[in-house]
């Protein structure tokens, strides 16, 4: 018996319980056969009636003329289905034998036949895996029903290992992309796979099924036979009783078409996608409402969606300066702050850091903002960043009393001839004359001194002898 949670398909009765047909009666009377016969078809039958109410998860077994509908019968009785990116994942290890393998190519047939197929509707992709993993063809490749169920019928068993996890994690790299067909996550198109195995994963199924589901990838398990129900359970979505499917044989696989069917129908006009909501529709009873996304509102058409201005005072906590996106906002801050790691609160930069200023000499920081100083000796040019340098003797800026002598940026101070600079280095003194008169100096002097005198006496006596002669 299949595990608690599983549904379970029985094993259809062998041919040789019974006999179908007017041959069960015997050679008697052709009434009589034909009665008899029909008495043993529907013996045959009464294990394929539905399930009592009440023993949950078992598919209702209902016969079908020649075992079987058609592909048009099946198509007669499908229900419009919402729509679906879908991806069958089927297992063609060594364990599915060939006979096997086409009775799960049928379902697969069966399964599209329910469907509503096309490119604005449900979108199928089938992926073949044993050891390797191979698309068969993926998303965007077949919208209508007869390609698709052609290019299924071509379908090799890659017969090998089961490596379920790889196949999974194919589906969720290469297979669910927009460039493969995947519809943006905007079109809000619900991602699908459906996994046929008969046996256990030889590889790591739980973290790759967890990633997928994350992903937004709803996940069935189908198990064969042979399946490992709590590798279906670990890579199947909740809640497992509506994701854990499992058959007794390949034989009845195709049953499962019907309880699909039922999952994948759309049961309400949003599902069916003919309302015109522009973004969220609300199912009511048989007819519906229309909403919108977080950050937008309903127009008076009952509609379309505008959005909203979520920088309206209350309406965001952003510390300084709130930016409007799209029926959404960015905080952001003034000049010289920063925006902390919460994305709404800032703090103020250091303006003066290298490469934050344009100041040529001095930044000086001001509360998230700065302003440029220049070094002693220089003054700040109007641009208010670059800096001169200074007359360091013009009038008022130095303190010499007489001589101001520039040095570069700096000064030193001087006296008029006759003054000496004072100890202070500033001001000035008249100079002395000093009375001391080295020996050389003093006999030059004398000498001097004598011929003075000898020339006044001689200019005296020429004086004298010119008044006598004239008298």
């Amino acid at each position: 018996m299949p595990p608690p949670g599983a549904i379970a398909v029985p094993r259809p009765l062998r041919p040789a319980a019974f006999k179908c047909g007017p041959a069960a009666g015997g050679a008697g009377d052709d009434t009589m056969g034909r009665a008899l016969g029909t008495l043993g078809c529907l013996l045959l039958l009464l294990p394929l009636l539905p399930a009592v109410p009440g023993s949950p998860h078992r598919l209702r077994r209902q016969p079908r003329p020649g075992g079987r509908l058609s592909g048009s019968q099946a198509a007669d009785t499908a229900c419009k289905n919402r729509p679906l990116d879908l991806v069958f994942i089927i297992d063609s290890s060594r364990s599915v034998r060939p006979e096997e393998f086409e009775k799960v190519k049928i379902f697969l047939s069966e399964m599209i036949d329910t469907l509503d197929i096309g490119e604005t509707t449900t979108r199928v992709a089938v992926m073949n895996y044993a050891s390797t993993v191979k698309v068969e063809f993926p998303l965007r490749t077949y919208f209508d029903k007869a390609s698709m169920k052609e290019a299924i019928s071509h379908i090799e068993p890659l017969s090998a290992g089961t490596m379920t996890g790889l196949a999974i994690q194919t589906a969720m790299e290469e297979v669910f992309t927009e460039e493969m067909g995947t519809r943006p996550a905007s079109f809000n198109i619900p991602k699908v796979v459906i996994v046929v195995t008969d046996g256990r994963p030889q590889d790591q199924v739980q973290d790759v099924a967890a990633s997928a589901q994350t992903a937004g990838i709803e996940i069935y398990a189908v198990g064969v036979d042979r399946a490992d129900m709590q590798s279906l359970r670990t890579m199947a979505s909740e809640p497992l009783d509506e994701h854990v499917f499992y058959v007794e044989t390949y034989g009845v696989i195709e049953k499962l078409t019907s309880k699909f069917r039922e999952t994948f129908c759309a049961a309400n006009v949003c599902a069916l996608g003919t309302h015109d909501c522009e973004h969220v529709c609300v199912s009511n009873g048989e007819s519906y409402l229309c909403d919108c996304y977080e950050g937008y509102a309903l127009n008076s058409d009952k509609r379309t969606c505008s959005a909203v201005d979520m920088c309206e005072p209350g309406r965001h906590d952003c510390d300084q300066i709130c930016m409007s996106n799209n029926g959404s906002y960015v905080c952001e801050c003034y000049e010289g702050y920063t925006l902390n790691p919460d994305k709404k609160t800032c703090s103020a930069m250091d303006m003066c850091a290298p490469g934050r200023h344009d100041c040529e000499q001095v930044c000086l920081s001001n509360d998230g903002s700065y302003s440029c100083d220049c070094y002693e000796g220089y003054t700040l040019n109007p641009d208010k960043t670059t800096c001169s340098a200074v007359d360091m003797c013009a009038p008022g800026r130095h303190d010499c009393e007489q001589v101001c002598l520039r040095d570069d940026l700096f000064y030193t101070c001087d006296c008029y001839q006759g003054y000496t600079l004072n100890p202070d280095k500033k001001t000035c003194s008249r100079a002395i004359t000093s009375s001391l008169i080295t020996t050389e100096e003093s006999c030059k002097c004398e000498a001097i001194a004598a011929l003075q005198d000898s020339v006044t006496s001689h200019l005296e006596a020429l004086s004298t002898k010119y008044i006598l002669f004239l008298t």
